[in-house]
């Protein structure tokens, strides 16, 4: 930050939706501080520049943020705003998460033409998504879909449904209501139909660290319900060595009566045969033992088996 001219720059995707979440920070900080001036860089990332091809095979979601980190690092911006669900699970020498904002909604959405729901498609449907954790649980669902690879940004995807090429489309109702396309979405389905990414519906702010003077104008921005629940989630994440697009699934919920975290973990085999299941519960400040620990018992049922199977697949597609 330059404490000088007071000012704070971002370093943002160039999607509509990035540069929503993006506008979403420069407003909150811009409100708490009125003498902050708050300046966007836009930039394309090689996530977004290339999206003829699975995400799995060309390194995943971390793609869409290492532009932005090299922007920190060079001094050319002093922070980056991200979509939690898309963050790595490590952070380059040097920088780390500073806050995460309130979380909003968490939900997957079906958005379709002709189509109210999962089960109005026909048989043999076409859906489009990029994501395997999505993909293995729709199939759990419906083993006869069609499940093909989506990739862009939301009005692309949408774009390409409105034109045929897909019966329906699975997005996220965050991205989707943030952008006001909410009328879009025929179905929400709960964590019980299909469990979110972790960090699905909250953004993540990254910074130098340590960084005081910036993380001190930051924490007006974080949100400790949310933070918990998300550490929980990446912690599952973390402690089976999954990336951003691996099959896995994880979300928490709070209970502030008992102060304590309610955890649900998924693996899939990304063709719906076999969905592995687990919970745990933990005091809310325990929240990367509880990740941990629902992690340990997908393992102690087989998970690693199907997540060797998953990257031995996108290995062999990407060759």
């Amino acid at each position: 930050m330059n404490i000088k001219e007071n000012t704070l720059r971002i370093a943002t995707r160039r999607s509509p939706l990035a540069l929503w979440q993006a506008h979403f920070v420069k407003e909150s900080l811009e409100k708490k501080h009125p003498n902050l001036k708050v300046q966007l860089l836009p930039m394309t990332t090689k996530g977004d520049e290339i999206i003829d091809r699975p995400l799995s095979d060309i390194g995943g979601k971390g793609l869409f943020v290492k532009e932005l980190e090299k922007a920190i690092l060079n001094n050319e911006a002093d922070i980056a705003v991200h979509s939690m669900k898309d963050v790595p699970m490590d952070f380059p020498d040097g920088l780390g998460l500073a806050v995460i904002c309130r979380r909003g909604d968490s939900s997957d959405a079906l958005v379709s033409n002709h189509y109210r729901s999962l089960t109005d498609l026909p048989i043999g449907a076409k859906v489009g998504t990029s994501s395997l954790r999505r993909q293995c649980q729709l199939l759990q669902i419906r083993k006869d879909l069609q499940i093909t690879d989506l990739r862009g940004n939301v009005g692309t995807r949408l774009k390409k449904l409105d034109v045929g090429d897909y019966d329906a489309i699975v997005l996220a109702s965050a991205g989707l209501s943030r952008l006001g396309l909410e009328s879009r979405i025929l179905q929400r389905f709960t964590s019980e139909e299909i469990l979110p990414a972790g960090g699905q519906g909250a953004v993540g702010v990254e910074c130098r660290f340590p960084d005081k003077t910036t993380l001190a104008v930051l924490q007006c921005l974080h949100d400790p319900e949310t933070a918990c629940k998300v550490t929980a989630e990446r912690s599952l994440n973390r402690a089976l060595n999954g990336g951003c697009q691996a099959p896995i699934a994880s979300f928490a919920e709070f209970n502030s009566e008992k102060d304590e975290l309610y955890l649900r973990g998924m693996v899939g085999d990304v063709s719906g045969i076999k969905i592995l299941l687990a919970e745990g519960r933990m005091a809310s400040d325990n929240a990367e033992d509880l990740g941990r620990t629902v992690a340990q018992k997908l393992l102690d049922q087989g998970a690693q088996l199907l997540l060797d199977q998953a990257n031995y697949n996108s290995e062999a597609s990407y060759k």
